[in-house]
């Protein structure tokens, strides 16, 4: 813990963040990905975890969780302004980045206080990988329509289902299923959380390639997997409750970084503009400033209540319109170059355009989560969206 210097309570953010800054520039060269093939996914979580070691080890990755998981204390705002300044440098890529900030909290609200001081620092420290078992293959955004079943048995629970989507399923040390336990007609109140670890017997993942070229999703498998009592999260039927946890943590510190992200693409697009494309660049600078003032909002209010409502909808919303702005500027910037250019830098932005083409969908429809904003938030009867 010798290179970071804070009271015991936690930094403030101003000096965590100027002193975590010292620390990325002296040791910047380590931290840097090697070159690799665009769509590298296990290149890139390789140097992920070599990453995270290091922030572990120095103390950076500790901070913003609690002491009795590996943690730190201080101020959540802290993990937040972690990620902005590694994804900002594009130190380490946002997506598989986040996984820790998706699951994190939800496990530590309900995971056994064993299980968790056991394997969370595992986690922080990149040892691991975790994924999110939820969506279906007829249960995707219907997630209270799952069929994946758990029956309890002597000695826990064996459970039995399809996952589909499942991100880096198939590079992952565990995952948080979600499976019912209750009768098919329960809906969300018939459903529980797991802890499975990808190695148990009955477990397999097969990867899917997208249209990016990236194999970072799998389908995967549970045939009769045998779960210890010790890894239901919760009580029975708490499953829904942890999913609405994860959801709100996916509009959280993942959301901010995921906004610097996108802030560092547009400025390269800004050193390469020539002029003539300055509308698609000023249109998504627009809608980019919107967004991460929308979400700064969004991290404060999580930091001081722990919980966030329905209105980060409209960080959702704002997220898919930025990132495909800024892709959509750089397709036309690189004038035919995204279509047609050959060698890494061109593979690297065609990816990142093919993937923002899902930024309306995953996570949660743009329309479902218009309708949130226009029911739950302004009060709107159904179908006046």
């Amino acid at each position: 813990m010798s290179d970071v210097r804070a009271e015991r309570s936690g930094p403030t953010v101003a000096q965590f963040r100027a002193d975590l800054c010292a620390w990325i520039e002296t040791h910047l060269d380590e931290l840097r990905p090697p070159p690799s093939p665009a769509g590298d996914v296990v290149a890139e979580l390789t140097h992920q975890r070599h990453v995270q070691a290091m922030l572990f080890d120095a103390g950076w990755m500790r901070w913003g969780w609690p002491p009795d998981a590996g943690g730190l204390g201080g101020s959540p705002l802290l993990r937040a302004v972690l990620g902005e300044e590694l994804t900002s440098r594009a130190l380490v890529h946002t997506t598989s980045w986040s996984m820790h900030e998706v699951l994190g909290p939800a496990v530590l609200t309900y995971g056994r206080s064993d299980v968790v001081n056991a394997l969370f620092p595992r986690l922080l420290r990149g040892d691991e990988f975790w994924c999110q078992g939820f969506s279906e293959p007829e249960a995707g955004s219907d997630l209270a329509g799952l069929r994946t079943t758990a029956r309890r048995t002597s000695s826990g629970w064996t459970v039995t289902g399809e996952k589909l989507w499942t991100s880096w399923g198939h590079h992952a040390t565990r995952c948080v299923v979600l499976a019912r336990t209750g009768e098919a007609s329960s809906r969300a109140r018939g459903i529980s959380a797991f802890l499975v670890d990808m190695d148990t017997p009955g477990v397999s993942a097969r990867p899917l390639r997208t249209m990016a070229e990236v194999d970072e999703f799998s389908a995967t498998s549970f045939v009769d997997v045998a779960v210890p009592a010790e890894r239901l999260l919760g009580e029975e039927g708490d499953g829904w409750a942890l999913a609405q946890r994860v959801l709100a943590c996916e509009r959280g510190a993942i959301f901010w970084q995921r906004g610097a992200w996108l802030a560092h693409h547009l400025e390269v697009l800004v050193a390469q503009s020539t002029g003539r494309d300055a509308a698609a660049i000023g249109e998504a600078y627009q809608v980019l400033h919107a967004f991460r003032s929308r979400s700064w909002s969004t991290q404060h209010t999580l930091a001081r209540d722990g919980v966030i409502g329905p209105e980060a909808s409209v960080d959702k919303i704002l997220v898919a319109q930025a990132e495909q702005a800024v892709f959509d500027a750089a397709r036309e910037l690189l004038d035919g170059g995204l279509e047609l250019g050959d060698g890494d830098t061109a593979d690297r932005w065609r990816r990142e355009w093919a993937y923002s083409r899902a930024a309306t969908i995953y996570g949660g429809t743009s329309e479902i989560q218009k309708d949130i904003v226009s029911t739950r938030v302004l009060g709107l009867p159904r179908g006046a969206a």
